[in-house]
């Protein structure tokens, strides 16, 4: 499965689940803002560890298809 796809149905998922936990909360107001704060700061953590995991792979592949080819040009 495609990493941007991933991180939208992520992103999508928890768009969800924070307004179906806006509409369904038993906190008060200020409360859940608090509360909505917090996990919105936490997910956009998680984010950005996702975002440097797959910038790491493409880097680490890249790397690798650089190192590849250029062996192939030194045996031609």
């Amino acid at each position: 499965m495609d990493s941007g796809k991933v991180v939208i149905g992520v992103v999508a998922g928890m768009a969800v689940g924070a307004i179906l936990g806006v509409l369904f909360a038993p906190h008060k107001g200020t409360d859940t803002r608090d509360l909505i704060s917090s996990k919105s700061s936490d997910t956009i953590n998680d984010l950005k560890l996702k975002v440097t995991g797959v910038m790491d792979s493409l880097a680490n592949k890249l790397h690798s298809e650089e190192k590849e080819l250029s062996e192939k040009i030194k045996k031609a």
